[in-house]
């Protein structure tokens, strides 16, 4: 496809959230070395199938001119000298993912697309700063990403795309999660604050609640203006004390669109892969299967290419340092992929999982998820039949190392003891209450093992559930043959040996029976 010298109507512009796409890539899949020398890949390989799955798809009925991945730079943005502890609580990168960034950019130049950052900003504001200019010159933008904060940038030219559950998100997307549209996003993410990202926001005040007051008040400013209108009084109270924290939060959601460009639009004109670019690179990872493919797709003579010198020496220092034979025994699965060895893995503090047996407490939990806009949800039953089982408890995890379990219907003598004491419990017609706004609030992502089944289970008590994640279809659209996809094996392969948390949070006794059957789910 001959470049063009600048971007204009007819033009098409996909901006490709490369930083997300890393972080699902890793996630999503069990750690990968490189058998020669030890250096971790699983996020590289599983970033090139998405970028190949994504290319599949641009070459449908919808064809970009232009193709850009913008990532985030490493090191603080501008947002820490508005707000010193902005995502002061997220954890460092994976050692494993470390070695990895670079790669994830070498592989985007091998396939011929600007890879994209810029010191001091993050990938948000860069996106956000191309989509603004190439939707000032006519042309359609396509973001290709699953993070909230964009969705102020859509409308007009400009949509959104989740390629991961083939959603594409425009304004009545927006409004669907928000309660608000994209021109009010920053100002509802104002009001709730992001626990992710440490912005705070007005305490007590999710997204639901932010959107009504948005939509009764106008925006942010008109809102802490007649603060003193409102009728609950601490919601009042909150507004008037944490005005100016409201001002800042919004100052930190807020994306730039005046950031540095360091890639011209029109440089990122679409271009078939140099083939020695290509397969060097791939040949380099030993991504054996994924050269023959794209050899093919291109239609490249693979054998014509050597494996890139300079990547093929790359290694990863963590291998490096842990020495050969634990190299070795991180190899030993024939398919390359593996479960991370124990001594990774952070000491479990069994004591942050609570039980929840009281109204108030669930109440606390339900506003943590929302406020937060995702949470993980299991359903313990006494059986593997949706329509016939009892719901016995469930459980909630909010951030990783918070989490909570309601119990139900536990009782002596009918299997589903918990050990000498059976604790005091909700009734499910209390718990289900408490739990079904939040359930269906479309702001909340609910993130299931297995979601069918628990669907059914709630379902049947008239509750619904959605939007959904389901990490066993994740897991199986990403690796079918790999491995199995059950609860067990995921929680063994991406947590380590102390994952299962059934005993210790409902009581001190012995895993309950009903725990059993559905242990592979």
């Amino acid at each position: 496809m001959a470049a063009r010298s600048k971007l204009g109507s007819g033009d098409h512009l996909y901006l490709v959230d490369g930083s997300g796409y890393i972080f699902r890539a890793y996630h999503a899949l069990p750690p990968l070395t490189r058998k020669s020398d030890g250096l971790p890949v699983g996020a590289v390989s599983g970033f090139c199938n998405m970028l190949v799955k994504l290319l599949d798809e641009m070459d449908g009925a919808e064809t970009p001119t232009h193709l850009g991945v913008i990532f985030d730079a490493s090191g603080r943005s501008f947002r820490n000298e508005i707000y010193a502890d902005y995502k002061a609580h997220r954890p460092p990168a994976p050692e494993d993912l470390v070695p990895q960034f670079p790669l994830v950019r070498d592989a985007v130049r091998a396939f011929n697309i600007p890879a994209v950052e810029e010191e001091g900003f993050e990938a948000d504001d860069l996106i956000a700063t191309y989509a603004e200019e190439a939707a000032k010159a006519g042309a359609r933008v396509t973001i290709v990403s699953s993070d909230k904060d964009l969705m102020q940038l859509v409308g007009g030219t400009i949509d959104m795309v989740d390629t991961m559950k083939d959603k594409k998100i425009d304004v009545d997307g927006v409004i669907e999660k928000f309660g608000v549209g994209p021109e009010r996003v920053i100002d509802v993410q104002a009001l709730a604050g992001d626990s992710v990202d440490n912005v705070p926001g007005v305490p007590g005040i999710g997204i639901k609640t932010a959107a009504q007051l948005i939509g009764e008040f106008g925006d942010l400013d008109a809102l802490l203006a007649r603060a003193e209108e409102i009728k609950q009084p601490k919601r009042r109270e909150n507004l008037v004390n944490f005005a100016e924290q409201a001002r800042i939060s919004r100052e930190l959601v807020t994306l730039r669109r005046d950031a540095p460009m360091p890639v011209a639009l029109k440089d990122m004109a679409r271009a078939a892969p140099v083939a020695e670019n290509l397969m060097g690179f791939l040949k380099a990872m030993e991504f054996n299967t994924l050269t023959r493919r794209l050899a093919e797709r291109y239609e490249i003579d693979a054998d014509a290419y050597a494996a890139s010198k300079a990547l093929a020496a790359k290694a990863g220092s963590a291998e490096k340092d842990a020495g050969s034979a634990q190299s070795g025994a991180l190899q030993a699965d024939g398919q390359g992929a593996r479960a991370r060895p124990p001594a990774e893995m952070p000491a479990l503090d069994v004591s942050a999982y609570t039980c929840v047996t009281k109204p108030g407490e669930l109440q606390d939990w339900v506003a943590r998820a929302t406020r937060g806009g995702v949470v993980a949800v299991d359903t313990e039953t006494d059986g593997l039949d949706a329509m016939q089982c009892r719901l016995v408890g469930v459980s909630l995890a909010v951030a990783p190392g918070e989490a909570c379990y309601v119990p139900l219907a536990h009782g002596a003598g009918d299997g589903l003891d918990l050990g000498a004491e059976t604790p005091e419990q909700l009734d499910e017609q209390t718990a289900l209450a408490l739990l079904a706004p939040m359930l269906a609030d479309a702001s909340v992502l609910k993130v299931l093992q297995n979601a069918k089944f628990d669907l059914q289970v709630l379902g049947r008590r008239g509750v619904p559930v959605a939007p959904v994640d389901d990490t066993m279809l994740i897991s199986y659209a990403l690796g079918a043959g790999a491995h199995s996809h059950g609860m067990d094996e995921l929680a063994q392969r991406f947590l380590g040996p102390y994952a299962n948390l059934d005993q210790g949070t409902a009581g001190d006794g012995q895993k309950p029976d009903y725990l059993r059957p559905r242990a592979g789910r």
